[in-house]
């Protein structure tokens, strides 16, 4: 299958304390390894399971940010495990099966899991679908958080930005945008990845959308200190 590319990233060195914490439980050892090396390669600590039993066992005494969990395993289910988890978790869960009946992706979207990836698949798909998964989850987790940056104050859940305490006008696209970055403070968001989400034909109406909010947030829109630019890769708030 395509995840045989992952021999190619193998890696010994450390992964900082805060790296997100995935579990993979999947029967077949051989796929348990090579996702583990691919993910700690791409700033990923992993753990593994064998199956049902020990993803509870490793459950019980750890926290996790992720869980990738196959759906035919011997024994107890990976539709099983997920229906048990989510009765006390809102872990983010990514199923992986080599049915791709709709059937069994309605199940499992019944069950509550955030996505779900058919066999065979590439590890950079994998991958992105997990970034995505985990830029939801910060989204979410911050709907009610308020950032600042100078003068400035950003309210994610009411997308209001204020300056000294007074309403700045802003219109729907650029609230959008804000609310992206809100979601993601000091880390680089590309270009096509705001384009996507924004809805735009391309990535120069991003560029354009990103001059606008700099006329309004920054003192030198052309040296700008709150919303940068990362040459090559993209945009980034800094905030407070």
């Amino acid at each position: 299958m395509a995840v045989t590319d992952a021999s190619a990233h193998l890696g010994g060195h450390a992964l900082a304390d805060d790296a997100p914490h995935v579990l993979v439980v999947d029967d077949d050892e051989r796929i348990r390894d090579l996702l583990s090396r691919y993910l700690q390669e791409n700033g990923f600590r992993v753990s593994q399971a064998e199956n049902g039993a020990a993803a509870r066992g490793k459950l019980q005494g750890l926290a996790f940010d992720l869980i990738i969990l196959d759906v035919m395993m011997p024994g107890e289910t990976g539709f099983s495990v997920a229906s048990h988890l989510r009765e006390t978790s809102d872990v983010p869960i990514l199923m992986l099966t080599a049915r791709s009946e709709p059937e069994f992706r309605i199940q499992g979207l019944e069950i509550g899991v955030d996505d779900y990836l058919a066999k065979p698949f590439e590890p950079r798909e994998l991958l992105l679908r997990l970034q995505n998964i985990m830029r939801r989850k910060t989204v979410t987790t911050d709907s009610e958080a308020v950032h600042r940056f100078g003068p400035f104050t950003f309210h994610v859940k009411r997308c209001e930005l204020l300056r000294d305490g007074e309403p700045v006008r802003l219109t729907d696209r650029e609230r959008e945008m804000l609310r992206e970055f809100a979601g993601q403070p000091g880390t680089t968001i590309s270009r096509e990845h705001l384009a996507k989400v924004g809805g735009y034909e391309n990535e120069r109406a991003v560029d354009v959308q990103i001059n606008r909010i700099r006329q309004k947030v920054e003192l030198d829109p052309s040296n700008p200190r709150y919303l940068q630019t990362v040459r090559g890769r993209g945009y980034v708030l800094h905030t407070d």
